[in-house]
């Protein structure tokens, strides 16, 4: 019985102890912890740090756009290889093929067979996606920009984001502790498209264009020209800040709509510093098949200018000198530090598939979170008491071993968030004070087993282990399917939900150990310690 009793009391004392330790991380005594300690501790959710709140609907109707003009300019290559004639529009959503060469079907039905012929009129041959392949794309365009958006918020560096899918095409993110809200919805926002394109500048509206005009002047610009920009071409314009005067300006560029290549190559983008002018700029790396093709571009067109362009703004339009060998470039521009690093790390995680509309933007305070947690403190520590107070008023001497067990109870409950960096909400502190409730409510089932034990006569040694045993199950019972609703929670729900569903389900599990082997273990020792012939209960 001792050794049982020695095991039993270690293991109290050695998880408190583990508890106490993984909760320092979370208080001011942070910096002066080792390293290995300071990665652990609680993270407070966004509506008790403040961050932001950010909901976007992913554009598919533009994603579908995407995939039908590259399927057009596809298909225009391809017959230009197999030398079959054939001109190739799109309108909408529909792939116009203009030709009298028979074979054309055949071909279009084995390089892309998720188009369906939809009309067949005068040499004209209409062809539409599928609705399945519609769907498809519309979904993978959500997934798509989910990962993109998680990847470029890791390296934006928030500590426990949330960001999920809701409602089909919208995305919910999170970001507890961001105070730089343009800053974070900007990263977050850019579709980031990087192309390559050639200018025109052998066009006569080249030469009439204006070099360099203010913002407010864009729409100006396209109005002027807008009946006189050949077919094949677009005006873009580039973003320039002075450092000096901090003004903006913008030069107007007249490019070839044709993309030569895109960022889908793309497989480093870093920020380097230029020395001659001591600026940033952002270096680019392709793969083996982009390095290829970079290199040829810039071998056929040596002396003309390459525009590197990301979400239609040029960034640089520098003159090919040369064949560029190796798979890399640069791109630059008057940035800042920041705005290069924010570059190279939507860069890095890939474009969006398609354009995001904000729909919601929320920013949650500091202040407003402080007032959250302290009501939340403020209505734990009150419960607490009341219940204390009830106990001990109640139960007497075995209500104040339950309240121990109570407090045995909190300290193991934050110190098992804490281990596992669980970010606590406000639902998930209402998960911790409905986790206490159901800690008395199984010391009030004990209690009440043992009282019906007593009235029958039984000694109090013997009442406590009847009494122990018999509402063993009533216990388990409940507490499992407590446990069973916190894990449905935690795998259907999102945010809030979830950080309930922790609290509760880690709740229930230290519940399980306090109440049957916290309040157990010092029955045990005051029976065996003193010959007790009436329980105070």
């Amino acid at each position: 019985m001792k050794k049982n009793f020695f095991w039993r009391i270690t293991l109290i004392a050695a998880a408190t102890l583990l508890s106490v330790i993984f909760y320092l991380p979370s208080t001011d005594l942070r910096e002066s912890l080792p390293d290995w300690l300071q990665k652990y501790g609680i993270v407070l959710g966004l509506d008790l740090q403040g961050g932001v709140h950010l909901v976007y609907e992913v554009d598919g109707d533009k994603a579908v756009d995407i995939t039908v003009e590259r399927i057009a300019s596809s298909l225009t290559n391809i017959f230009k290889e197999k030398k079959i004639e054939a001109k190739v529009e799109k309108q909408n959503s529909d792939i116009i093929i203009s030709t009298d060469n028979t074979g054309v079907s055949d071909t279009v039905s084995k390089e892309f067979p998720n188009l369906e012929l939809s009309s067949r009129s005068n040499g004209k041959l209409v062809y539409r996606l599928t609705d399945r392949e519609i769907e498809r794309i519309k979904n993978f365009a959500v997934d798509q920009a989910l990962e993109t958006i998680r990847n470029r918020v890791d390296q934006f560096g928030v500590a426990e984001p949330t960001i999920h899918r809701q409602s089909g095409n919208e995305i919910v993110i999170q970001l507890p502790g961001v105070k730089d809200t343009k800053r974070a919805i900007d990263l977050v926002g850019k579709t980031a498209i990087l192309e390559f394109k050639l200018l025109d500048d052998e066009s006569p509206v080249a030469a009439q264009l204006p070099g360099v005009i203010s913002p407010a002047e864009e729409k100006e610009v396209l109005k002027k020209f807008a009946g006189q920009i050949p077919e094949d071409d677009e005006i873009l314009f580039g973003k320039v800040r002075s450092k000096e005067t901090g003004v903006e300006t913008v030069r107007v560029y007249l490019i070839k709509k044709q993309s030569l290549m895109t960022g889908e190559f793309l497989t480093e983008a870093r920020v380097n510093i230029d020395r001659r002018y001591n600026e940033p700029y952002v270096s680019i790396t392709f793969n083996s098949t982009g390095a290829k093709l970079f290199e040829q571009i810039t071998a056929n067109n040596v002396k003309k200018r390459l525009a590197i362009i990301l979400d239609d703004n040029v960034y640089s339009a520098p003159v090919i000198q040369e064949k560029i060998a190796g798979g890399s470039a640069q791109i630059t521009g008057s940035f800042s530090m920041q705005e290069a690093k924010d570059l190279a790390i939507v860069l890095r995680s890939g474009s969006l598939p398609a354009p995001l509309k904000m729909l919601q933007n929320v920013t949650v305070g500091p202040s407003l979170g402080r007032d959250s947690i302290n009501a939340g403190i403020n209505a734990g520590l009150i419960g607490a008491l009341l219940v204390i107070v009830f106990m001990i008023v109640y139960y007497k001497m075995s209500g104040l071993i339950a309240d121990f067990a109570l407090v045995l109870n909190i300290v193991f409950l934050i110190g098992v968030l804490s281990a596992f960096n669980a970010t606590l909400t406000l639902p998930g502190i209402a998960g911790i004070i409905l986790a206490v409730g159901m800690a008395v409510d199984s010391n009030v089932l004990m209690f009440e087993r043992i009282r019906e034990e007593l009235r029958v006569g039984k000694t109090p040694r013997a009442a406590i282990d009847s009494g122990y045993d018999k509402a063993f199950w009533t216990i388990f019972d409940s507490h499992v399917t407590t446990l069973i609703t916190a894990v449905v929670l935690f795998q259907f729900g999102t945010g809030p939900i979830k950080g309930f569903a922790v609290t509760l389900g880690w709740g229930v599990l230290i519940n399980l150990f306090t109440a049957l082997i916290g309040t157990k273990t010092v029955f045990d020792l005051i029976t065996s310690k003193w010959e007790v012939k009436r329980l105070s209960i």
